[in-house]
């Protein structure tokens, strides 16, 4: 069990990496913009990939009546998200270390698996509803208007993963360093849940042999 405590207490420290690199990445390539814009999703807010890039954003946006993006003390979302991910890296390094000494069983390492996948989904999912209440709550008065075919305001949502056409604008969104940091960390901690799986498998299994010598 030492190595999975071991294993489980460095993917609980990789969640460490979101303090430092964007958790997501959203760009925007179109014609007029030989270099796309972009903005990088921290934990504790966004950031422009370049200096002016959420500046321009904002201006094209605004032709089209979508919200300006926001600031980090303009959502909740962003005091909470680092609150979190520190409550877990402790829980993280504290079952480790108790799963070094043997004091817990390796099944804690999949719940807190388990638990850092909840509270991931529902991250996806709160911002997934952001993504669709930034493109899709447009401001009637707008100096650009553009429909549907059946007549309906059209939405400028971004997608959540993967690749959209949006007018003439190439959206692109991703995970950045610290997404694939924290998903490598999660990773870890289903290599320690199976170390410690088998090294309890192997104990048990020896115990019998004992009992007869």
């Amino acid at each position: 069990m030492k190595k999975a405590g071991i294993i489980m207490i460095i993917g609980s420290l990789l969640l460490l990496g979101l303090f430092k690199f964007p958790l997501w990445n959203i760009m925007l390539g179109a014609p007029q913009y030989p270099d796309p814009l972009g903005m990088n999703i921290y934990i504790e807010g966004i950031k422009g990939v370049q200096e002016f890039d959420l500046q321009n954003i904002d201006g094209l946006n605004h032709y089209i009546g979508m919200k300006t993006i926001p600031k980090a003390e303009e959502m909740w979302e962003f005091s909470l998200f680092p609150k979190v991910i520190i409550g877990m890296v402790i829980l993280g390094v504290i079952i480790g270390l108790l799963g070094y000494f043997e004091k817990v069983s390796y099944k804690y390492f999949l719940g807190w698996f388990l638990l850092m996948s909840v509270l991931g989904v529902l991250g996806m999912y709160d911002f997934n509803n952001w993504l669709i209440d930034y493109g899709s709550n447009l401001d009637p008065h707008a100096i650009i208007k553009v429909t549907n075919s059946d007549g309906t305001p059209m939405s400028y949502k971004p997608p959540l993963l993967g690749f959209q056409k949006l007018l003439n604008f190439d959206v692109t969104s991703l995970p950045h360093t610290g997404g694939y940091l924290m998903f490598l960390g999660m990773l870890l901690t289903l290599v320690a849940f199976w170390l410690g799986r088998k090294v309890s498998l192997k104990q048990l299994n020896n115990t019998p042999n004992k009992a007869l010598n």
